[in-house]
């Protein structure tokens, strides 16, 4: 008898210790809160990608610039905080920070940002209803833009935010890319769909793989991975993402590596908050800009042996700080104890990645309620510009 009960016992153990080892596998997710985002969204979700099904491929070789110094293939956009000079009106342009000239050639982005939003419905739609329509006709557009020969877009951003006069491009212009993000993930959530042929998705891979390698070897790439604010953040998101699609594993973890020591330390002060960007003309905006990709880049670098939602720095800096220094001006914008944005105050904030994320992460109610209650859908393409996580049920 005492054999038996050493045998149950010993396999109870096991039972117990196999199931706290599935259980720290896991990644911290709240699963009654993606419950409701998924309900709150689907209405929406399936009128876009009503939408999307209408839409025709139209790539950057649709339009051009004379000003651009690049070819028919090769992105091209300005500088949006340049201005002709007053005094010297036919000369180079000069920096107003924060304001936006309209004038500025952006047809490039908006042809970008319109890929996002229809890749984004169709995997967000396909992920709710795993009707491969969506995917069949998402397959047409990865073509155009990253396959065929006479419309797709080369894998640099060499003439990305030039300023007439002065640069015929600038690594900052490398932010123009986030919004391929969701182009990326949005392969990865429909690419073992029966309709996705193997090589469409070996051709887009391929793109993104190549332009990883440009964003890490190149002049302007560098440079942007070395600068001290958002623009660092974002070159890491991005690089994140297309990584992850990639599955190149070695550049993922000298990423995970990078927002340890080098972004979260270097760019958030103890309290939270992002000097750097609150000492820009607009601070609210650029706050809650950078907290969003450092969010995302936690959702998207975390494994279970190396969880970003739980690290913190010796002088405890975590996204967790950076969340709660935040929220209570996205709860109650009043309260932002700064000057104004110069532009556009009045539409921030919306439905911030960093509240849905971190309320998953943290299983936390407040942030998801506030979540809900902000827009969704904002029109303004300044809004859009900075948002490049519209669609967050193909990231959870």
């Amino acid at each position: 008898m005492k054999k038996i009960y050493c045998s149950i016992l010993i396999a109870l153990v096991y039972v117990l210790q196999t199931a706290f080892t599935l259980y720290q596998l896991q990644l911290p997710g709240d699963a009654n809160i993606q419950k409701q985002a998924r309900a709150l969204l689907k209405q929406q979700i399936l009128k876009d990608a009503e939408w999307a099904m209408q839409q025709q491929p139209v790539t950057i070789t649709a339009s051009f610039s004379s000003r651009s110094a690049g070819g028919k293939h090769d992105f091209f956009s300005e500088a949006d905080y340049f201005w002709p000079d007053p005094q010297n009106p036919d000369g180079p342009y000069i920096n107003r920070d924060g304001l936006t000239n309209p004038d500025n050639f952006v047809e490039h982005r908006k042809a970008m940002i319109r890929l996002s939003k229809i890749i984004g419905a169709f995997a967000s739609a396909y992920k709710i209803t795993g009707d491969e329509k969506y995917v069949k006709q998402a397959v047409l557009h990865l073509k155009a833009w990253f396959i065929n020969s006479a419309t797709k877009m080369n894998p640099n951003l060499l003439y990305a935010q030039a300023v007439k006069g002065k640069f015929t491009g600038r690594n900052y212009g490398i932010i123009d890319t986030i919004q391929l993000m969701e182009v990326a993930q949005g392969v990865l959530v429909m690419e073992n769909a029966q309709v996705f042929d193997k090589q469409t998705a070996a051709g887009t891979k391929k793109w993104f793989a190549d332009y990883i390698n440009w964003l890490n070897t190149s002049k302007p790439g560098i440079q942007e991975k070395t600068v001290k604010n958002n623009h660092a953040t974002c070159w890491a998101m991005q690089v994140a993402s297309f990584a992850k699609l990639c599955n190149d594993k070695q550049m993922l973890d000298s990423l995970r590596i990078r927002y340890k020591t080098i972004l979260l330390p270097g760019q958030m002060a103890v309290d939270g908050s992002f000097p750097l960007e609150m000492a820009r003309t607009k601070p609210y905006g650029y706050s809650i800009f950078n907290l969003d990709a450092m969010t995302m880049l936690c959702q998207i670098l975390s494994t279970p042996k190396d969880n970003l939602w739980n690290y913190e720095t010796p002088d405890g800096k975590s996204i967790r700080k950076g969340i709660t220094y935040l929220y209570p001006f996205i709860a109650d914008k009043s309260k932002w104890t700064l000057a104004p944005d110069v532009m556009y105050w009045d539409n921030w904030p919306v439905a911030q990645p960093f509240l849905l994320f971190g309320a998953n992460a943290y299983h936390h109610a407040d942030w998801f309620a506030t979540w809900q209650k902000l827009d969704h859908k904002p029109q303004v393409e300044e809004v859009i510009r900075n948002l490049p996580v519209r669609n967050p049920l193909i990231w959870l």
